[in-house]
């Protein structure tokens, strides 16, 4: 069996910088949020959890790409901690919901601040190429988007 070499495009090679920045990045966060008391997952729940707005456990597995017992141990997890509650769903008394408590609102905020801080990297880029770099990733997202 031959194995042709998949000839690599400059989309190719910017995944590849993407993948390790994002890697090294993720590390960086991990402990920043072990700091926290918190794990990747919790935290990634915190912010998909909106103040004032329960979300349905079954939305909340999907947003996060995950089996609903694991969203169902998260939830245990983040009740634990006093972050979140389950409580009836407003639209459906038979969904289950999960809404931040006053503490949870509270240590979101910390992680979405922690979350968006910029990769090292990335900040040490001039203000030019930041813009640029910004205004070549919106349009990816709008692409995704569609």
């Amino acid at each position: 069996m031959v194995v042709v070499a998949k000839t690599k495009t400059p989309a190719h090679e910017a995944q590849q910088f993407f993948f390790e920045i994002g890697m090294q990045t993720r590390q960086l966060v991990v402990a920043s949020l072990s700091e926290l008391g918190l794990t990747f997952p919790l935290a990634h729940a915190l912010r998909l959890l909106e103040p004032g707005h329960p979300r349905p456990m079954s939305e909340l597995a999907e947003l996060l790409v995950c089996d609903a017992s694991n969203v169902t141990a998260l939830a245990d997890r983040l009740e634990s901690k006093g972050l979140a509650e389950r409580q009836p769903h407003p639209g459906d008394r038979r969904v289950k919901a999960l809404a931040l408590t006053e503490d949870g609102i509270e240590l979101r905020e910390r992680v979405l601040e922690l979350m968006s801080e910029p990769p090292p990297p990335i900040a040490a880029l001039s203000v030019s190429d930041q813009r640029a770099l910004r205004d070549i990733l919106r349009r990816a997202v709008e692409i995704q988007r569609g």
